[in-house]
């Protein structure tokens, strides 16, 4: 397979864009404030530039901005209502690596549904970078969700995650190691996990057959390759802690 260097999307011009996204829905916390509509123009100019210049996909992409800013709405008061370490709303949108690699991610999966996969990874992987959280844009998030510290968190391209989640540091939502991984494009290779689920930090959930009930709550450090039912809390059995007394010489 040769390279096509001149298809190649242009990074910059591809953040320029989720800039001037972030400009929509937070224009007091990223630029000088200004109106709206001003914002989404500035958008579209940029989307018809850099990510696709066909009018359609265009006008596909910006029917969005509502639906996002309902998803926006609820993921920063999830988080709000989750972490008491939390002061504010502001804080959320500022400061919580959680809510920018979600934010990243909303923008990218309506981009990699629109079949502009290379320039979605590209906005995935730039999240990826700045919060060192790994999410691939092929991946289904519902609302209300809510990604705790986050560093090390993995969730592969067929992953779906329903409403009302809790994600902790480290988990991995990913496929079991096959050879010959090209075969399996488009086959569902990764969990499936309910409504109001909990996962804590360093859980490995693996595999397209594994699906997670509803108000189910898996423990640190599980590591699972098989469906659990609703209502289920999955843990690993506590290690003995064994103490050992200095003997006085």
């Amino acid at each position: 397979m040769e390279l096509e260097s001149n298809h190649f999307p242009n990074k910059k011009g591809i953040l320029e864009f989720v800039d001037a996204c972030k400009c929509i829905f937070f224009p007091e916390f990223f630029f000088n404030l200004c109106c709206e509509k001003d914002c989404i123009e500035k958008a579209k100019i940029l989307y018809k530039e850099y990510v696709c210049d066909e009018e359609k996909n265009v006008e596909d992409f910006f029917s969005y901005i509502p639906k996002l800013k309902e998803y926006f709405t609820k993921d920063i008061e999830t988080t709000f209502q989750s972490d008491p370490a939390c002061d504010s709303l502001e804080e959320v949108i500022a400061s919580y690596p959680g809510f920018t690699a979600t934010f990243y991610h909303r923008i990218a999966h309506i981009i990699y549904k629109e079949g502009l996969k290379v320039v979605a990874r590209i906005i995935s992987e730039e999240a990826h970078f700045l919060t060192g959280i790994d999410i691939h844009p092929g991946a289904t998030i519902g609302e209300y969700f809510f990604i705790d510290h986050g560093t090390g968190i993995v969730i592969g391209e067929t992953t779906t995650i329903g409403n009302h989640c809790k994600i902790y540091q480290g988990v991995t939502l990913g496929a079991l190691s096959l050879s010959d991984g090209q075969k399996l494009r488009g086959v569902k290779r990764h969990p499936t996990i309910g409504n109001h689920v909990t996962i804590y930090s360093g859980a490995s959930i693996l595999g397209g057959e594994a699906i997670i009930g509803d108000h189910v709550v898996i423990g640190s450090n599980v590591f699972l390759t098989e469906s659990i039912p609703e209502y289920t809390r999955v843990t690993i059995p506590k290690p003995t802690l064994v103490v050992m007394k200095r003997t006085k010489k």
